[in-house]
């Protein structure tokens, strides 16, 4: 490797260190569950965002054997050149019902799906409005785009805040048009955007809305269908972004709404153009795990029932949970080498649960980020909790913010 690349690199890796950001991951030897097992040890897994218990549910498995035998083991290509199988067509169908919107495009993530379809719908005449807490797939997919975005430009509202967001709706009407992007549930604070508000005031001032349902998934709505389900906002919100790979448990990511949204983005859409199609096991193993989640409403249940006990049991104990409303539930820390130490000792108590510091989350706002999921035992959980109390009384932390 050139040597003064090489010599940048340890220098930026050891400010990580000395600044408490460095990451190191966990590498699991078993499959996703309430417990794994990571370097021989069995831990409890507060990391996962396996909501549903799918990644290693006995149907979803068997389907992606049997697509391996039918399908082998990829697709080939990438979609429009000839990588599209009967399976992959069927995935798509299958959501779009789901979803109830007319078509769905599949990408090869979450990620890949807001930076195709954020810049291939809009213009450098256009302008676009977001939530300051979104998403960093949704940052990049707009940075991707030719709109006009910027926080120093007063294109982004404070969170949550249906009062400034249109007030930049009122000084935005000279942009040819507008699009309005928000998470469904924020990713670090668990919270759900006030998607009502955000509609109404589209549909007043003539935007239009996009909103990321990557934790929203398999998480709010019927069957678990999202946020526009939750809210009874069907045929309201012209795009929808969704991901395959938390609650559904295996890996991918979607577009639903409009048929005509679904052929612009099969010729606009970048990662989709240019991306080789998910293996058909992988679309095989998607169509089950929504089969469980349209048929068996009990890894539902369990994920709500886990998760009201799990936020209670944290607030009793004195715990700040931020007014995380969702299964994603952080635990206040604030000092990023408190964070850091924390994870450690949870860690050492046989938690398995990250610190989320700095650029994740703004500086001074660092937490333990915990994922009750319907793959936890009552057990597991108490375990947990019991090992929260014993770290935070083994450092001090003050109680809150």
């Amino acid at each position: 490797m050139n040597a003064s690349l090489e010599s940048w690199l340890r220098e930026q890796l050891e400010t990580l260190k000395r600044q408490n950001l460095y990451k190191v991951p966990k590498i699991l030897d078993s499959a996703a569950g309430g417990r794994v097992l990571i370097g021989g040890r069995d831990v409890v897994n507060l990391s996962s965002n396996n909501y549903l218990g799918l990644a290693n549910h006995p149907k979803v498995r068997q389907a992606a054997a049997e697509a391996i035998e039918r399908w082998g083991v990829g697709a080939g290509a990438v979609r429009w050149i000839g990588g599209t199988m009967q399976v992959h067509a069927e995935l798509e169908e299958r959501l779009a019902k789901f979803k109830s919107v007319e078509a769905v495009l599949v990408f090869t993530s979450g990620f890949t799906a807001n930076s195709g379809c954020i810049p291939a719908v809009v213009t450098e005449d256009d302008v676009i409005i977001s939530d300051e807490l979104n998403h960093a797939s949704i940052i990049d997919g707009v940075r991707l785009g030719s709109a006009k975005y910027k926080k120093s430009d007063g294109f982004v509202y404070a969170h949550k805040n249906l009062e400034e967001l249109e007030a930049i709706l009122k000084r935005t009407q000279s942009f040819k048009r507008r699009m309005i992007i928000t998470d469904g549930v924020f990713s670090m604070d668990g919270d759900i955007a006030p998607l009502p508000g955000i509609v109404q005031l589209a549909e007043r001032h003539d935007a239009f809305v996009m909103v990321d349902d990557a934790h929203a998934s398999g998480v709010l709505g019927r069957n678990g269908a999202g946020s526009t389900s939750h809210f009874n906002l069907y045929g309201r919100v012209d795009i929808q972004l969704g991901t395959l790979s938390k609650a559904f448990g295996v890996v991918g990511g979607y577009i639903a709404g409009s048929a005509s949204l679904k052929d612009w983005l099969i010729n606009r859409g970048r990662p989709y153009l240019f991306s080789t199609a998910h293996p058909p096991m992988v679309a095989a193993a998607l169509i089950a795990a929504l089969d469980v989640m349209e048929t068996d409403p009990e890894p539902m249940r369990r994920l709500w029932d886990n998760t009201r006990w799990w936020k209670a049991a944290l607030t009793e104990a004195g715990f700040d949970t931020m007014g995380s409303e969702t299964p994603i539930t952080p635990v206040y820390v604030g000092d990023e080498g408190a964070a850091q130490e924390m994870e450690r000792r949870l860690w050492d108590e046989g938690v398995f649960a990250l610190a989320i510091v700095y650029p994740t989350v703004a500086r001074g706002k660092a937490r333990i980020r915990t994922m009750p999921s319907a793959a936890h035992t009552p057990e597991d959980l108490a375990f947990a909790l019991e090992a929260f109390k014993k770290v935070r009384d083994q450092m001090a932390l003050p109680a809150g913010r």
